[in-house]
């Protein structure tokens, strides 16, 4: 879809699909985060003085950092208008019935869930339900 993308709820429901991009995936906060891992990071939120970081698994693993939680990078295909209202409330509740806790990054023409990685094939099976 060209343009701004889609607003209408029931429009964006009606096409919603997912997919999951390769790779597990997890969050570091950094003070000063080197070049290395901003040039690994999927995501990045400046927080006041620390920089939260989305990086791969292996990216955190390989400086020494912890990796305090495994996440799926899931990815909703409807092409969301940023001023689209009710699409987060609907997919997160689309979760939350199922026990899942999804933390949302949204893109300019998409949004990304990241659920914990044992429960990605449970979260797609949700949303795709709908």
């Amino acid at each position: 879809m060209n343009g701004p993308g889609e607003t209408d709820l029931q429009t964006m429901l009606d096409s919603l699909d997912v997919v999951r991009r390769p790779g597990t995936y997890t969050f570091v906060s950094l003070e000063v985060p080197t070049p290395e891992l901003l040039a690994s990071a999927h995501a990045m939120v400046t927080e006041g003085d620390t920089t939260t970081l989305v990086l791969p698994v292996e990216s955190a693993r390989r400086v020494g950092l912890d990796v305090v939680v495994d996440m799926a990078w899931l990815s909703l295909t409807v092409h969301s208008s940023l001023a689209a209202v009710g699409l987060t409330a609907a997919f997160s509740k689309m979760l939350g019935d199922e026990g899942i806790s999804c933390n949302v990054l949204a893109g300019f023409h998409h949004d990304h869930i990241l659920v914990p990685a044992d429960r990605a094939d449970d979260a797609i099976a949700a949303l795709r339900r709908r």
